[in-house]
């Protein structure tokens, strides 16, 4: 996270919205107290749909059997 005064923030706000897409997080400090903090927008989130991973998973018949290492232990 950086810290920057406001006054040298609007010399090399260019440079600070690269930083921000980069990952880093910018607080915009005046006095010395925060005001403003600079992230990067994330695109959209879908919403889910009911039964659109349909097909995609497939679960073997003997998925709930015991394992083979465990059998001496049932």
């Amino acid at each position: 996270m950086l810290n920057i005064d406001i006054m040298k923030a609007g010399d090399c706000l260019p440079e600070l919205v690269a930083q921000s897409i980069g990952g880093d997080e910018i607080v915009i400090t005046r006095n010395g107290q925060p005001v403003v903090k600079l992230v990067a927008v994330t695109g959209q989130k879908r919403k889910r749909r009911f039964g659109s991973a349909k097909g995609l998973i497939k679960i073997s018949d003997d998925f709930d059997e015991p394992l083979d290492d465990f059998r001496d232990y049932m």
